[in-house]
């Protein structure tokens, strides 16, 4: 259709409005794209630009399940959103992206659950891997980690996984995978076999290297992506020997091994699980993470560093510039006595605090992290105290404020640090002049029980912030609390008949909560919740 000389100017004003309203709209829609495990590198557990969900309409009347999305296998990673994704011939859609234990990866229409792809990650001939004789993750192993999603300006996303898989000789693989969000199809040569090597002579070492072997292996902490490298960390099967404790890094682009660590060469042990919560990064290129029972070389160096570099039961900070390396840490004074009790610190996973100030106006850089010995530690990021053999030389400890232990993720927000142990009700901390003050100043009228809660936390820009957890139960339950002072707005056995359940519950639960909508993984699926029509 030809357009009138004299309609010009309105249709180029109107071609103007119209293109900075898409992008306005899609900054606000990529804000809360959620790419990697609980919403940030600093792994706080966050959504702070929530703005549908609130205390006033999160209850049983208002709010509830939607839809459940089957899927097959545990979804034991946490599901990732990307916002407004075209997908060829299907329009635009908000895709959520779901990884499950039978090496399956799909794409869901977030909004209304129509499956918009999968893949498989297996190769021809090969089968998802068995327990390896583990009951932690079973029946079988294929993607355990949460994901993590590149997506540069105009780009759909790329997303990261990795797989583990057993072929018909019966050898056992894990790969590195790159998918294009919109299509599912592998990106840049890839998958990839992961295989490593570092120098040092603890289990399954030959020729002075200690090396990978794949069946020794999962990858539960979930991927970490920074600087253009995708970063992996390594698991054993239930504390099955030969293993060390293993780092790795990947080009993002070219899926080229870039840096490899090994925090226990000379030793053994040393697994980084982190509840499934993932290597911890600042903006500086540092990366924090807990590290499991193993080997600790007591015997130091000038620098007071373990002259051997095993690091077994150690809150580690590493560098990234020039590759992987250990510039600091904290090992408590009675860590090998609790490596050897297995009741380390690896069970629980770190997490990064905002900035704050002290009574003098002096700024602290803390992180925060706890184990199976029921303290809770606070570390001062550029300076964690190292290893003392009579004292802790740490920023803060609080001794047995976390009774049952701690096997989850825990959330910050608004100076408060939530903790969910085993067995317990949520605990909410409350950080005073950067100090924690050792007594909760909230806790849930209700416990949780083995693996506890990971609290995810919604809000907007603070305001209206709800604490969601989820219950490993059968069926499972997912539960809202007013944040500042947990007390219940919903659960979803509330509703009469059965309404909102939405499947058997799953120890590795994190819930996601983006764009009014709060998505919850199970053994064989993922339910959806929020404001009922």
């Amino acid at each position: 259709m030809s357009v009138r000389p004299q309609s010009l100017p309105r249709v180029i004003l109107t071609t103007f409005f119209f293109c900075h309203l898409l992008a306005d709209g899609a900054t606000l829609a990529f804000s809360q794209d959620v790419l990697t495990y609980h919403n940030n590198t600093a792994r706080n557990g966050v959504n702070s630009s929530e703005t549908t969900l609130t205390p006033g309409n999160v209850n049983s009347s208002s709010f509830g399940k939607l839809f459940t999305i089957p899927v097959v296998g545990l979804v034991d990673a946490e599901p990732l959103y990307l916002s407004a994704v075209p997908i060829t011939g299907k329009g635009t859609h908000n895709l959520l992206i779901v990884a499950t234990e039978h090496g399956l990866v799909y794409a869901f229409d977030a909004d209304t659950g129509a499956l918009i792809w999968h893949i498989s990650t297996l190769k021809s001939g090969e089968t998802t891997s068995d327990d390896r004789g583990c009951s932690q993750v079973t029946p079988e192993i294929g993607i355990t980690s949460t994901p993590v999603i590149r997506r540069p300006p105009g780009s759909n996303g790329v997303i990261y996984t990795v797989a583990m898989s057993k072929d018909s000789s019966g050898n056992y693989h894990q790969r590195l995978h790159a998918l294009d969000a919109a299509t599912g199809n592998e990106l840049y040569k890839g998958p990839v076999d992961i295989a490593a090597k570092f120098p040092g002579t603890g289990d399954n070492s030959s020729g002075g290297y200690v090396v990978f072997d794949p069946a020794q292996y999962k990858e539960r902490s979930a991927l970490l992506l920074m600087g253009g490298i995708v970063y992996l960390a390594w698991a054993s099967h239930c504390d099955i020997r030969p293993y060390t404790g293993w780092i790795m890094g990947y080009n993002a682009t070219t899926l080229a091994q870039t840096t490899v660590l090994n925090v226990t060469p000379n030793g053994n042990e040393g697994a980084i699980w982190g509840a499934g919560g993932g290597l911890t990064a600042d903006s500086l290129g540092n990366i924090f993470f807990l590290d499991a029972n193993g080997t600790f070389d007591s015997t130091l160096n000038s620098s007071s560093f373990p002259s051997s570099g095993d690091y077994g039961n150690a809150f580690v900070r590493l560098t990234t510039p020039g590759g992987l390396a250990v510039a600091d840490y904290f090992e408590m004074d009675n860590g090998q006595k609790e490596s050897d009790d297995d009741t380390d610190l690896g069970s629980g996973g770190a997490i990064q605090l905002s900035p704050m100030q002290d009574s003098s106006g002096n700024t602290w850089n803390l992180a925060a992290g706890a184990g199976k010995d029921g303290n809770l530690y606070i570390v001062n990021r550029n300076s964690m105290g190292k290893f003392n053999s009579t004292s802790n030389k740490i920023y803060q400890e609080l001794p047995g404020v976390l009774p049952g232990g701690i096997w989850s993720m825990p959330a910050f927000s608004n100076g408060k640090l939530y903790f969910g142990p085993v067995g317990q009700p949520i605990l909410a901390f409350q950080f005073k002049n950067a100090r924690l003050q050792a007594t909760p100043v909230a806790k849930t009228t209700n416990s949780f029980g083995y693996p506890g809660a990971t609290p995810s936390i919604s809000s907007n820009k603070g305001l209206n912030a709800i604490v969601w957890a989820a219950e490993n139960t059968n069926p499972a339950v997912l539960h809202a609390y007013n944040a500042i002072n947990l007390i219940e707005l919903y659960n979803s056995n509330q509703a009469a008949d059965s309404r909102d359940h939405f499947g058997a519950g799953n120890k590795f639960i994190t819930p996601l909560i983006t764009h009014g909508k709060v998505f919850v993984g199970t053994t064989n699926g993922v339910g959806v919740f929020g404001l009922l029509p």
